[in-house]
């Protein structure tokens, strides 16, 4: 479906989807292989079933232990694991989908979430999760993200864990420079500026120039704008341009070059992460992801990973980061023994299992409170600031066909402009502005 719906003419996105649903629906039920469309069927709920990691390699693993935990606890249930690097699942779900091959069960990130539910693909979970023992035992609001990032309209994902951003800070160079921790988006701008040395090749703050510079410096302005919602009242017209985002842009983008090393205009996550924990940088914003890279690195007396700045007043502003969950293939022929294995990666001991190799913020509410989160700071902070009522979380709209073309490829160098002073904070709010206003009108478009 990427190839087909990301055109970067916004005009045809609508037609183009219609043409993939089209394609796919020819292909229904045509050789059993397992494209999308197809009914499938509920099985016997024993036999053998495929699950595609959607981070093969990474979390390999911990997926194993699951994968041989669940077949002692089924033994008439076989689980074939497929491992699928996280850079290329996009493209095999598109291809399977058209051409067939789907699995039974799949990890899926909420990015990709909407392309592969909008062709059918996937079967509605609303039904069965009322009706398991994972109701009322998932996080309500990764629940709501996953929804969202569909439509809204049904769920097609159970939530598993999600990797909320995080300000990581070295407390022994905050110490030294007698700095109270960034907790507030104040206080990091002072630190940001304390830090600095360019003399000594000391700098407060590294930022993210390169690939995945969008969803940071979004989650930048809306958290000291206070803006709570992606969309205005309208629903049609985004708040990107919002005055006060606008403002909140200008600030965050005058630390490059002042406050943060020349090199960051081309930082993506990994240049950024080595970058921090080589040098003498005082603070990065990534995700939970990159924590036990920076223990490898500095060891845990040196650093701390707490959420993302509140305003002065307290309230905590976010945007959605994207939840992971496991989905359930309508190809599939044995969707009852494709559900339990759901179940079961999505229960307390298997939450808690994955979660904990991951340092991720399991779904499962009582994997929640496990020890291990309640012993790892970075996951008990980023846990309490998703539940706290001071939290308001913007759901980016991920469900939107050009999502990833307006917020990677078609902005990246244009955000990379802003930084090096070619363009201004406002004509690039404004342009962006305009791409997702015109995405949204054809979603709302192809709803009716």
């Amino acid at each position: 479906m990427t190839h087909t719906i990301r055109q970067h003419s916004r005009a045809t996105a609508a037609l183009a989807l219609t043409a993939v649903l089209a394609l796919t629906a020819t292909a229904c039920g045509d050789d059993g292989s397992g494209v999308a469309g197809e009914s499938g069927a509920e099985g016997s709920g024993k036999g053998t079933i495929t699950f595609w990691d959607n981070n093969g390699g990474v979390r390999t693993d911990v997926w194993k232990e699951i994968i041989k935990d669940f077949e002692q606890a089924h033994p008439d249930i076989e689980v074939d694991y497929v491992g699928v690097a996280a850079t290329e699942v996009q493209s095999k779900y598109d291809t399977a989908i058209q051409g067939g091959g789907l699995p039974d069960v799949g990890g899926i990130g909420a990015a990709m979430l909407a392309g592969i539910s909008a062709q059918g693909a996937l079967e509605p979970l609303d039904g069965r999760l009322k009706d398991s023992a994972l109701d009322g035992k998932l996080n309500t609001r990764m629940v709501k993200s996953v929804r969202s990032a569909a439509g809204g309209k049904q769920l097609y994902t159970v939530p598993m864990h999600a990797t909320n951003g995080v300000l990581y800070y070295r407390t022994d160079l905050f110490k030294a420079a007698g700095l109270p921790a960034p907790t507030t988006w104040s206080a990091f701008y002072e630190a940001a500026g304390r830090l600095t040395d360019k003399g000594a090749n000391k700098f407060g703050y590294t930022i993210r120039g390169g690939a995945g510079s969008i969803a940071q410096a979004l989650d930048a302005m809306y958290g000291q704008s206070g803006i709570t919602g992606f969309w205005k009242a309208d629903g049609l017209h985004t708040t990107v341009n919002d005055p006060k985002n606008v403002a909140a842009l200008e600030k965050y983008v005058a630390l490059y070059k002042k406050n943060t090393p020349a090199a960051d205009i081309n930082n993506d996550f990994t240049k950024m992460v080595a970058q921090w924990d080589s040098g003498e940088i005082g603070m990065l914003n990534h995700n939970m992801g990159s924590y036990q890279d920076h223990v490898k690195a500095l060891g845990t007396k040196k650093f701390r990973g707490i959420p993302n700045p509140t305003l002065d007043d307290g309230t905590r502003v976010m945007v959605s980061n994207p939840v992971d969950g496991l989905g359930l293939f309508k190809s599939g022929k044995n969707k009852a023994a494709a559900w339990k294995f759901i179940e079961f990666a999505a229960s307390h001991e298997s939450s808690s299992k994955w979660s904990e190799s991951a340092g991720t913020v399991p779904a499962n509410l009582e994997a929640a409170e496990d020890d291990w989160v309640q012993k790892s700071e970075t996951t008990k902070l980023g846990a309490e600031a998703l539940n706290s009522d001071r939290t308001n979380i913007v759901d980016l709209p991920y469900y939107l066909p050009d999502w990833n073309t307006i917020s990677k490829a078609d902005n990246e160098p244009a955000f990379q402009k802003v930084l090096l002073g070619k363009t201004t904070p406002k004509a690039f709010l404004d342009a962006l502005a305009d791409q997702f206003n015109v995405a949204q009108a054809e979603w709302k478009q192809q709803e009716k």
